[in-house]
């Protein structure tokens, strides 16, 4: 019995897990979630909720209507208050509220009692003595007011808003003697800006301009900024003392206008300038803002160009105006050299710029600084494409040392310099090579042109300095050094068919017939060559110049030996049908062989178009014949053209497709025919078919 009661005595009070547990209610599914017809908007769920909300519980009011229950209230309210601050000493408000508390029974002096222990717990919050003083002023306690407010500025003399309310209170009750005793005893402490001005505009609302004059000097000595001076010379233009506010801004000026930053500088200059405008000195208004463009760092010129550009439209004249803006595009100029010196477009439209302004002094030294500092930004790396640019800042350097300044001994050290910096083992510049050898021509130096050309070819050959060297040496009539040239240019660039032709065409002019076939013999033996065909035409044209008939067909073979390009078939065809010493007919049969031939040769290859395209040409020269001419024999060796489809597959994603193309059956095709007729009877088979059918 006893361990039944003991294990009923356990069990009491114990609820199992299962029934502890939070149950949630199931999430429902939304089955339908198409937007309802009547929408609801916050708007009217928060109204619905403010209608609904129960109203507030107040207490209720009591009303006292003895001495006793007041003493009880007055009581109970106090030890409130003290049992608050004994929890919360630090706590400002509570302090606050207790001594307006005591403020609102009209016990004036348990209420100062109160702020004197706020204070004594912490006396640096200004706030706390600001409260007590407007206590003191509501109560019309002017003398306990006046001594709370030495207290709090002897104190915390940094706090400028306890001295505005002390100066304030004084202004108020009319003691203007003891508001500018606060401001002298506040002065002492170099108060910011708005101190100083407070106590001048006190002076000035009863007149006291000279001793309002006074405070501006000792507010410039505390506060020696820009706006400081401003404003001083302001008050003396109010006072209509223009000489005195012009030293204000000179003084200004002798002091501030150094100034690193520049953005003070440039107020103050503007200021400056305004006034004098203002007193109708245009000269020195302009004087200001010439000399302010000059002081003043780059960076912050821009604003004050402006303003120039904008008093030069107002006052000046039309030089003076072109003038201002010249100046306002050359600090733009300068601004974007400075920030990134390696683009060369700003230094090209910098010095273009100067170089049409005219009124300027000096004008060659200025643009020749500008040309130096340009070309001394070198691209950082060796390569061409960087260079391009840069190279033309030398080239217009020189030709403005040569066309404006005519500087012969200048032009020719720029163009040294510019010689001298190129890479020329890496990359070099042709155009630049030739203007300086052009140049000393034109100073009819031929031994220096022909030394600059000369190191031109030792140290960076091009095709164009050889051409221009020739050339020039061509019109001296230097027969023996133009061959010279020639042989050099081979030398360096022997599969160049240009210069092989060149070369050859030369000796023809001079009528060294013999010499120019030695040279084109010697260029079709070359192993490698850029253009052959051009050169083997030349060759051949030559021959043909010469009536050299049995020459030119030796060229012929010799060419077809190379290559079977049906041109050269067709070209050898013409040249054979217009030989004029021969009788017409001959010409025709020889002709009419070299086609055969080339036909025979397609014949047996798979270039069906070229051979194709040889019958065509061979139909149009048949044609050309006239009546000696049988179109007929080449009209049966013409192709069928017809058009085929392959399958062709996609490098970009593997895909097939055909594709059309057009080929070319002919007559002596038997396989090609016979598969062609198996086809044409299975179409036909097919027709009768579908006839049956319907």
């Amino acid at each position: 019995m006893s361990s039944d009661k003991d294990f009923s005595d356990r069990t009491v009070g114990y609820v199992p897990r299962k029934d502890t547990e939070v149950k949630l209610p199931r999430t429902t599914r939304v089955k339908n979630k198409t937007p309802a017809a009547v929408q609801i908007t916050a708007e009217q769920i928060l109204r619905e909720a403010r209608e609904r909300q129960e109203a507030k519980i107040h207490p209720p009011k009591q009303k006292i209507t003895d001495s006793s229950e007041l003493s009880d209230y007055r009581l109970r309210t106090r030890k409130e208050f003290e049992d608050k601050i004994r929890r919360a000493r630090w706590n400002v408000q509570v302090w606050v509220k207790y001594a307006k508390w005591e403020e609102s029974q009209k016990d004036y002096a348990r209420a100062r009692s109160v702020w004197e222990r706020a204070i004594e717990g912490d006396y640096t919050n200004h706030t706390v003595w600001i409260k007590y003083a407007e206590f003191e002023m509501k109560n019309k306690f002017v003398n306990s007011a006046r001594n709370v407010w030495d207290r709090a500025v002897t104190l915390l003399p940094r706090v400028d808003q306890l001295w505005y309310k002390y100066a304030h209170m004084e202004k108020m009750l009319g003691n203007f003697a003891g508001a500018r005793h606060v401001f002298e005893r506040w002065m002492k402490w170099s108060p910011d800006q708005e101190g100083w001005l407070c106590y001048i505009n006190l002076e000035l609302k009863f007149n006291e301009f000279e001793r309002a004059r006074s405070i501006y000097e000792r507010f410039v000595l505390c506060h020696p900024t820009v706006s400081a001076y401003i404003r001083y010379a302001k008050f003396e233009m109010k006072c209509g003392q223009v000489e005195l506010a012009r030293k204000v801004y000179e003084r200004a000026s002798e002091l501030l206008g150094d100034d690193d930053d520049g953005e003070e500088a440039e107020t103050l200059y503007v200021a400056f300038a305004e006034f004098e405008e203002g007193c109708k000195e245009v000269e020195r208004a302009r004087g200001i803002y010439e000399y302010a463009l000059v002081h003043i760092p780059k960076e912050r010129v821009e604003a004050l160009y402006e303003k120039f550009v904008a008093f030069e439209k107002q006052y000046g004249g039309k030089e003076g105006i072109e003038d201002a803006l010249v100046g306002k595009k050359r600090f733009q100029y300068e601004d974007e050299v400075r920030k990134n010196p390696l683009n060369y477009d700003s230094w090209f439209n910098y010095l273009r710029l100067e170089e049409e302004e005219t009124s300027i002094g000096n004008k060659d030294h200025r643009i020749r600084e500008i040309y130096e500092r340009a070309v001394a930004n070198v691209p950082p790396a060796e390569e061409k494409r960087y260079w391009q640019r840069y190279i033309y800042l030398w080239i217009n350097y020189a030709l403005y040392e040569e066309i404006e300044t005519k500087d012969v001994e200048r032009t020719r050290d720029v163009y040294r310099a510019c010689l001298k910096l190129i890479p020329h083992n890496k990359f070099s510049f042709a155009k630049i090579w030739l203007l300086a050898a052009q140049f000393e021509i034109r100073q009819l130096n031929l031994t220096g042109a022909r030394q600059i050309l000369g190191n031109a070819i030792g140290k960076a050959p091009k095709d164009k300095i050889f051409k221009k060297y020739i050339e020039m040496e061509l019109q001296l009539a230097n027969i023996d050094r133009c061959r010279k040239l020639y042989e050099r240019y081979l030398e360096w660039s022997p599969e160049n068919c240009f210069a092989w032709r060149s070369y050859a065409e030369f000796e023809v002019s001079l009528s060294e017939k013999d010499r120019a076939r030695s040279i084109f013999e010697l260029a079709i033996s070359q192993p490698a060559l850029d253009m052959p065909e051009l050169l083997w035409k030349s060759y051949i044209d030559f021959e043909i110049s010469e009536k050299e008939l049995e020459r030119t067909r030796a060229l012929y073979e010799r060419l077809l030996d190379r290559t079977k390009h049906y041109k050269v078939w067709v070209s050898f065809a013409k040249f054979e049908a217009s030989a004029a010493i021969e009788t017409k007919k001959d010409c025709i049969r020889r002709a009419r062989a070299i086609f055969e031939r080339a036909n025979a040769y397609y014949k047996n290859s798979a270039a069906k178009e070229e051979r194709a395209t040889l019958l065509e040409d061979w139909v149009n020269m048949e044609a050309g014949f006239g009546s000696l001419g049988d179109v007929s024999v080449v009209q049966s060796l013409l192709p069928k053209k017809l058009k085929k489809r392959k399958l062709i597959s996609r490098e970009e994603d593997g895909s097939t497709e055909y594709q059309e193309y057009t080929d070319y059956l002919f007559p002596d095709e038997s396989q090609t025919t016979a598969n062609l007729k198996i086809l044409e009877a299975a179409h036909r088979w097919k027709k009768q078919k579908a006839g049956e059918c319907v």
